[in-house]
């Protein structure tokens, strides 16, 4: 079960009377929510069918009181459960009872992010069997420069790979925020088709020429001059990018650097994976290997573990952000 296919049979008025939405991608339960509560009852229904309650607040016995009713000058009611994960489960599986005979003309949905039911348990088991149960997974990294581009193909709009590679780089793999930034982006284009590195530099508000990806392509290519200039940007401007955003960055990219070291084959094809299915990102990681080897990359990886130490005052007494990166993209590129 996806939430397309959830979707897409609400919109052919086909219903179950349960959906539980839960696990780690918060995007995915929040659009089926959404449209659960926006498009499932028509306006004029909504005012007196759809009720709508929050984990954090809500009683057990007003949630069940509230699907036992029967729609008022409707076919359908609707109740929501909005963050059911902040009940308690004591309190969830008094709902139980319920889930086993459901009432047909109500349709319950509940999110519950982050956590996922026990599937040994007969509350699970009475909802997949009255209804639907979404379980989602966080999107995996080499998975996300390929789920960016068909988001952007149903929203007929292009972005080069550079492009793709610097937004997912700067937000990493956070599905609502990536699509709320090119939802953001979309609105400002006029008549164009195609988000740009200038696009995203204005409305992102990542520099295109100083942020942490563009210093990592710096020293993968152990241009010295480039990573100085990125780096002191960083120093005049320190909430762009601290170094314990920094580090953790470089390690994962020289992580997978090392990791393709062991394989047999290392073109720019065989890295894709790697690298987010970014033809750009293989394409730059296949010629930083052929500059670092084997022990570039290990002694690289080496240092940056000693910097990230020396960032949080071990063997450091007074040496700032800028300074320690400095010192060591030195010693890396040398």
């Amino acid at each position: 079960m996806s939430a397309e296919i959830i979707i897409g049979n609400w919109k052919k008025k086909l219903f179950k009377p349960l959906y539980w939405l839960e696990g780690e991608e918060g995007y995915y339960i929040d659009k089926v929510m959404n449209y659960a509560e926006h498009n499932l009852l028509p306006t004029e229904e909504a005012s007196f069918n759809l009720t709508v309650f929050y984990g954090k607040d809500a009683n057990w016995g007003d949630v069940l009181n509230a699907c036992m009713r029967y729609p008022m000058f409707a076919e359908r009611q609707v109740v929501l459960l909005k963050e059911a994960q902040h009940m308690r489960d004591k309190d969830l599986e008094n709902l139980e009872n319920y889930f086993q005979k459901p009432l047909p003309t109500t349709i319950f949905v509940a999110s519950y992010k982050e956590k996922k039911l026990d599937k040994r348990k007969a509350m699970y088991k009475a909802l997949t069997k009255n209804g639907e149960v979404l379980t989602t997974e966080k999107i995996s990294d080499y998975k996300l420069a390929a789920w960016v581009k068909d988001y952007l193909q149903t929203q007929q709009v292009l972005m080069k790979d550079k492009a793709v590679a610097l937004l997912t780089e700067h937000i990493g793999a956070d599905l609502s925020r990536i699509v709320n930034e090119i939802e953001k982006i979309t609105v400002n284009l006029g008549s164009r088709k195609e988000i740009t590195e200038d696009d995203i530099e204005k409305y992102v508000g990542v520099s295109k020429e100083y942020n942490v990806f563009e210093l990592q392509d710096a020293i993968g290519k152990k241009n010295m001059a480039k990573a100085f200039r990125i780096i002191q940007y960083f120093e005049y401007n320190p909430k762009a990018a601290p170094i314990q955003l920094v580090l953790p960055s470089l390690y994962g990219y020289f992580s997978k650097l090392y990791a393709a070291c062991g394989m047999a084959d290392r073109g720019e094809a065989a890295l894709r994976p790697l690298f987010y299915n970014n033809p750009y990102a293989a394409k730059e990681a296949a010629a930083a290997l052929k500059l670092y080897g084997y022990e570039g990359v290990e002694k690289t990886l080496l240092l940056l573990h000693e910097y990230n130490l020396k960032s949080i005052g071990i063997n450091n007494a007074s040496t700032d952000g800028a300074g320690l990166l400095k010192e060591m993209v030195v010693k890396i590129i040398r």
